[in-house]
C-alpha cells in the first residue's frame, strides 16, 4: 500500500470514528462503492483522480454535518 493510500485510509477511518457510520455506508457515501474500504485494506489502490473525488466528498460531508449541527 502506498503512502498516499494509507493517508486516504487514515482520513476515512477518522471520519468513521467521528460519525459512527459503517465502512460500507462510508464507501457508498464517498465513492458509491460499499467495498471501497475492504479493498483498500487488502492493498488495492485508487486512481489519483478518484482519490481526489473521495477526499472532496469527505470534506463536503464533514462541512454538511458541521452546518447541520450548528443549525440544530
Amino acid at each position: 500500500m502506498s503512502a498516499m493510500d494509507r493517508s486516504l485510509l487514515t482520513e476515512i477511518d477518522s471520519f468513521i470514528a467521528e460519525t459512527g457510520l459503517s465502512e460500507h455506508r462510508v464507501g457508498v457515501l464517498l465513492a458509491a462503492n460499499g467495498r471501497l474500504l475492504p479493498r483498500l485494506r487488502k492493498g488495492g489502490r485508487v486512481w489519483p483522480d478518484t482519490e481526489q473525488k473521495i477526499r472532496d466528498a469527505l470534506h463536503a460531508e464533514r462541512a454538511r454535518r458541521c452546518a447541520s449541527e450548528d443549525a440544530a
